[in-house]
């Protein structure tokens, strides 16, 4: 993907804030932003749904198996019973 160069003018308590965010995720403070901003955009929620869809998806009829064994035994799933 190419990338575009967007200079942003920020007072230093935020430049500070980000500085330290972005070293102790171990990322540079650019990434720092761009995760940022896609989280707000929501392509990490929309990343994440459909990486769980996948999951469900694949693993189905194990859940299925497994709440219909449940079920047939009367017994609720984390109920303790």
């Amino acid at each position: 993907m190419a990338k575009t160069q967007l200079n942003v003018r920020v007072d230093e308590g935020t430049a500070r804030a980000a500085r330290e965010r972005a070293l102790a995720r171990g990322i540079s403070v650019n990434r720092y932003i761009e995760e940022l901003v896609r989280q707000d955009t929501g392509e990490a929620g929309r990343t994440f749904v459909e990486a769980a869809a996948d999951f469900m998806k694949q693993y189905e009829s194990v859940f299925a198996e497994e709440f219909a064994e449940t079920r047939g035994t009367g017994t609720a799933v984390g109920d303790g019973r």
